[in-house]
């Protein structure tokens, strides 16, 4: 069995009925598991999910995921939950009913149960698993049953996780470095891609140092070098704030741009 039949055995085990549908999304459906990919997988739910279900959900995650599962190193697992009637009709920012990752470790192992919180992130999910079009388990295409995401708030959502990966940069630098890209990318094509064609793309619009720190974090990625930062460790937080800037200006100019066109974004009114 693979661990993706396992996360979604695990899903169907603890919320039986209440699953609308499960699908993959991330580096399987943009590119290909890579040796440091997760396993990422988004659940639509029908109602909100209660605080047992979600420890229950922890306890069995937890034995399945990362460096210390169970059965010995596995792929971290990423499994986000949303209510439908969250999300559909749309609006920004997005709930997410619960979400794993092995960043939270610590959290989950101490007893933390992760609770339903505003997640911008969920805009750039959702528009992945729309684009990926990978049902698991019999589940009905994602068109079916998500709406698609305006294309403001995907900018948005993808700004505002900027200030977040800036705060781990040394604590998770391969990760921050190829997602800065990836936003850079998505941001100025509005292609949405792998980390790996993002840092291709990258990478000749960056001066050599930053290019370094980027040029690296692909091939850890890929598997071809082992992950070591000390000797490039001084151009880290160049290269940060290079994309950073450079995220900044991509946005500014569309932002001007929808200025110019006399155009307006509104969002339906949330729910209470």
């Amino acid at each position: 069995m693979t661990q993706t039949e396992d996360v979604t055995q695990l899903v169907h085990r603890t919320l039986g009925t209440d699953v609308i549908g499960m699908y993959v999304h991330g580096s399987a459906v943009l590119g290909g598991l890579r040796p440091h990919s997760d396993i990422d997988v988004f659940v639509l739910v029908r109602q909100r999910t209660t605080a047992k279900v979600r420890r229950a959900l922890v306890k069995g995650l937890l034995p399945l995921s990362g460096a210390r599962a169970l059965g010995g190193p596995a792929r971290p697992v990423e499994l986000t939950i949303a209510v439908q009637s969250d999300i559909r009709p749309w609006r920004y920012p997005p709930l997410s009913d619960f979400q794993y990752g092995e960043w939270l470790r610590d959290f989950y192992e101490s007893g933390g149960t992760p609770s339903p919180t505003p997640d911008p992130d969920l805009a750039l999910l959702i528009t992945m698993v729309l684009l990926g079009d990978t049902p698991l388990a019999g589940s009905p295409p994602p068109n079916e049953v998500l709406d698609p995401v305006p294309e403001q708030d995907l900018i948005q959502a993808l700004t505002a996780g900027v200030p977040g990966l800036l705060h781990e940069l040394t604590s998770d630098t391969r990760n921050v470095v190829l997602t800065l890209a990836r936003i850079w990318m998505t941001l100025t094509t509005g292609e949405i891609t792998s980390k790996e064609k993002a840092a291709d793309w990258a990478l000749p619009r960056l001066p050599p140092g930053p290019g370094s720190v980027l040029a690296h974090a692909a091939a850890v990625y890929q598997g071809s070098v082992p992950e070591s930062w000390d000797e490039l460790l001084p151009q880290v937080g160049p290269y940060a704030e290079t994309v950073a800037e450079a995220i900044g200006q991509v946005v500014a100019a569309k932002g001007k741009g929808r200025s110019d066109s006399g155009e307006e974004h509104q969002n339906p009114p949330a729910e209470g």
